[in-house]
């Protein structure tokens, strides 16, 4: 992070002013690094605009001797400043010595009171001083906003909070590419919100580099610059604009930097052959086998020469980067252009099997290195990493033995989740990437999972996660089109700039990932600034809406591809024919709704499977199906009773900002409602495939069809709001309207009235059929446990762990599962003991030699009133389900 000397001149310029009594004083002391470090110095002038465009007066000092009395005196200070000392000291207060930390108090000094935003490094005094301004321009009146009941102490969750935004396509997103307005605009959005990484993605465009149409910064060099000693370039791309988008990297790298915040650069496509793309807009001519690696590696040892504030690189390393897996020394050659860097540079590689001597041609350069796996697959599940993989991912390494050291050869397992990169012993770093293929398009903002992502996304040491911009991949694949990226149909709605819509979203997520604790008015006044007395309403209906796709995506892993899965615009996945699915899938087959496995199939069970359980009187060691509709019933009954809340309260029903947030949460809750039905639909078929029961066959279409009708309705209202053809691809499943998705559910539905016709024969007795229907058509048991546990927080590779376990009901029984961080391996399970109203069992010895820590649960039957997890989820989903302990 660069901290050149800015503030003084403007210092000089402001405490000539004739000062008038009543003002607010900024105090910077020009002998304080930190204060007078270019982010701070941006962050003052910021809170002294909002100051003056609130209508009160604002000064910047350099002494505070000089500020006359009766100003309110802010003090802008570094924790080693000894004014800063003083006060904190009289006050009893330290600052925590991690980067990034702040403290808001008020105090004294030499007994006039004073307001101190003090900060352990130049980011941590950049916050305290945006907090400050946040609140004015929230509308808080600005003596009001600058006072601070209690002192504010503040660190960070984790220590990489990062949004990377791709260029995917030239016609939707050259425009922002080449704004300097912009990207003032969006880059300051991210330093309020205590985003401390951007990553800017090329290369993304295509998740193979073939049938290629958009080429414009796919593979990236020749767009950038031109390499002496190679005849490279982008088949009719004039110099000048090759020479202007260079120019743009340099100023965005240079903007990033000066708002405190690391730049990093993303290529994730390096391939020069480019199968079945003759309708290529740009061909790239010269690149041969024999100079492919090493024009690579010159091209970017330019790069980096040019922009200095890249602090970082991130790579697709597998085959799908045009790089074939195997080829020798690519890989190699490329990061010698680390080794000519006159800085550390990070090197991060994209999980996917990264292979161990890739990591170790990486840890060569002597740069920092870390891999950057998929949180959940190409999606974004919730607030925790999957127990476990979907086991297409899994069943290639059923021989999995622990290597010594490094990492297991066969990587078919890393295509989403952390894998086997968790060694305690590893020598690389680990971020955690969160991919677009969830929520693509709909606004969202749910405190509970920010805050929860942020609890745990320096699991098991990780730097922290990263995650896609919204609208990450609109236009991909040569699917643009020229108009709003928000692709509002009612052109009311489209903001500027994209980022514009998403405000909201930034907050939540930066603010409660840097701090999962982060005090309510944070976004409340964002929301209060917006919708007055409709804020609260708009809040949970929001935060509920947000969880809709996510508990979908986790218990329905349809696809971990997200140009294949889209579950906020959903192709219909047939219930019963599955020759009648829309698209090409990777789920299990028969490719039906019922049988598509969970991203997390250790805590979430098929619909087809637990059908199966209730025709055999059991039940498994899971979440049902009928838990998950349940649940996403409830968001959508909140979603709906403070919207129309929200209806009484605003004060505006035309204001943009409102129709915005309106909109997308009615979609959000419809969809949650529409899979809550077609979830029971889908198992009360099951139930009669079964069993033969006509019964179970006839609510399966009342079911569906209510869910038809609730999709159908939403789709209406969603014709006014949105474009006919959203594109995020040229595939019918990346691409178009709720509207397109009806006649698929009606052939369905007409598939399952045939059935009424010809019914298959009874199997089972048609009384113990009734029961499961009703199981399925009431309200499950509550999946809660009456228990409690204290972690030990450690144990000793080689020896025992107990484990035990208060019970605070009767129980029946309850297992242990337990497993190495490691998703390569499957969970172990043991029956506890239970003695005097406690579970006890332990980990065994010989299976605690391992490299990894150690994760376990555990699932208590409680007989007729049904099993449940502990820890388990919480109420608002966004709890860690499973403990874990260190080596």
């Amino acid at each position: 992070m660069r901290y050149p000397h800015l503030v003084s001149f403007v210092i000089a310029l402001t405490i000539c002013a004739t000062a008038v009594a009543g003002d607010i004083a900024i105090i910077l002391l020009g002998e304080d690094e930190i204060a007078v470090a270019e982010p701070v110095s941006r962050a003052v002038n910021e809170l002294r605009e909002a100051i003056l465009e609130a209508g009160t007066g604002a000064r910047l000092y350099a002494d505070a001797g000089s500020v006359p009395r009766g100003d309110r005196r802010v003090l802008v200070a570094g924790k080693d400043s000894p004014m800063a000392q003083e006060i904190l000291g009289g006050l009893g207060i330290a600052v925590p010595d991690s980067g990034e930390s702040l403290v808001l108090t008020e105090g004294t000094w030499k007994q006039e009171p004073v307001l101190l935003a003090c900060g352990s490094d130049p980011r941590g005094l950049m916050y305290a001083v945006l907090e400050l301004a946040d609140r004015i321009q929230c509308g808080v009146d600005p003596l009001v906003a600058l006072q601070v009941a209690e002192p504010i102490v503040e660190q960070p969750a984790v220590r990489v909070r990062s949004i990377y935004r791709t260029f995917t396509s030239d016609v939707e997103d050259l425009p922002w590419y080449s704004s300097r307005e912009f990207w003032r605009q969006y880059l300051s959005e991210l330093a309020r919100q205590r985003i401390n990484r951007f990553s800017l993605t090329f290369g993304m465009g295509y998740n193979t580099p073939k049938s290629i149409k958009d080429s414009y910064l796919f593979f990236a060099y020749p767009f950038l610059v031109e390499v002496p000693g190679y005849d490279v370039r982008a088949a009719g791309l004039p110099d000048a604009e090759r020479d202007r988008n260079m120019d743009m990297l340099k100023f965005i790298s240079e903007e990033t930097a000066a708002r405190g915040i690391d730049f990093h650069l993303a290529l994730w496509s390096h391939g020069r052959d480019w199968p079945d793309s003759e309708d290529v807009n740009y061909p790239i001519d010269g690149l041969t086998d024999d100079n492919h690696a090493a024009y690579c590696r010159d091209a970017l040892a330019i790069i980096l020469k040019e922009c200095p504030d890249i602090l970082g690189v991130t790579f697709r390393v597998h085959s799908e980067s045009g790089v074939p897996n195997g080829t020798q020394n690519f890989w190699e050659v490329l990061f010698e252009a680390f080794k000519e860097a006159d800085r550390p540079v990070w090197i991060d590689m994209h999980a996917k099997q990264l292979t161990q001597q890739q990591i170790d041609w990486a840890l060569a350069t002597g740069m920092p290195v870390s891999a950057s796996p998929k949180y959940w697959a190409e999606h974004q599940g919730l607030a925790y990493h999957q127990a476990d993989i979907r086991e297409r991912e899994k069943g290639g390494v059923r021989n999995y033995v622990e290597p010594a050291t490094g990492v297991y050869e066969n990587r078919g397992f890393t295509r989403y989740g952390y894998g086997d990169l968790l060694p305690v012993d590893r020598q690389w770093d680990i971020l955690h990437r969160i991919w677009p293929g969830t929520q693509k398009l709909l606004l969202e903002g749910d405190p509970a999972l920010a805050a929860g992502y942020g609890r745990i996304s320096g699991f098991g040491g990780s730097l922290g996660v990263e995650r896609l911009d919204p609208l990450a991949f609109k236009g991909r694949k040569g699917s643009g089109y020229a108009g709003g990226r928000c692709a509002y149909l009612d052109e009311s709605l489209e903001p500027e700039w994209d980022f514009q819509k998403f405000l909201y979203t930034y907050r939540i997520w930066g603010r409660l990932v840097y701090n999962p604790d982060t005090d309510p008015d944070v976004w409340m006044r964002f929301l209060r600034s917006r919708f007055g007395e409709a804020a609260k309403p708009i809040e949970v209906a929001l935060a509920n809406a947000s969880r809709v796709t996510k508990l979908i995506t986790t218990a329905h892993g349809r696809s971990a591809n997200c140009v294949l899965y889209w579950p906020e615009l959903l192709m219909n996945v047939p219930i019963v024919d599955e020759n009648k699915i829309a698209s090409d899938s990777d789920t299990d087959t028969p490719m039906v709704f019922g049988n598509v496995p969970p991203h997390d199939p250790q805590l979430f069970s098929k619909m087809n499977a637990y059908a199966e359980a209730l025709l055999a009187g059991s039940e498994p060691d899971k979440y049902s199906p009928l838990v998950v509709a349940q649940w996403l019933e409830d968001m959508a009954d909140t979603v709906d009773r403070n919207l129309i809340l929200a209806e009484a309260r605003v004060a505006d029903k035309m204001d943009v900002d409102y129709r915005r947030f309106y909109h997308d949460i009615r979609i959000q809750g419809s969809i949650a409602r529409f899979f809550a039905l077609k979830m029971r639909a889908a198992v009360l078929w099951h139930l009669y495939q079964g069993s033969g029961d006509a019964a179970a066959l006839v609510e399966a279409i009342v079911q569906y069809q209510q869910a038809r009708e609730v999709w159908s309705q939403m789709a209406e209202e969603a014709k006014a709001v949105y474009v006919e053809d959203i594109t995020f691809g040229f595939w019918d499943q990346e691409r178009g309207h709720w509207i397109d998705r009806i006649p698929a559910i009606d052939a369905d539905i007409a598939d399952m009235k045939a059935e009424l016709a010809n019914p298959v024969p009874a199997a089972v007795t048609l009384r113990s059929v009734q029961g499961a229907i009703t199981a399925v058509l009431s309200r499950p048991l509550q999946p809660g446990a009456a228990c409690q546990h204290q972690s030990s927080g450690r144990f000793h590779p080689g020896k025992s762990i107990p484990i035990d376990l208060k019970l605070n009901e009767p129980v029946k029984q309850v297992t242990l599962y337990y497993r190495h961080v490691n998703q390569a391996v499957d969970w172990q399970m043991v029956p506890m003991k239970i003695k005097g109203g406690r579970g006890f069992a332990e980990i065994p010895a010989d299976y605690t030699k391992t490299r990894f820590n150690m994760s376990y649960y555990f699932v208590i039957d409680r007989g007729s009133a049904g099993k449940a997890i502990y820890p388990g989820l919480d109420e608002d989903l966004a709890g860690m389900p499973y403990f874990v302990i260190n080596q």
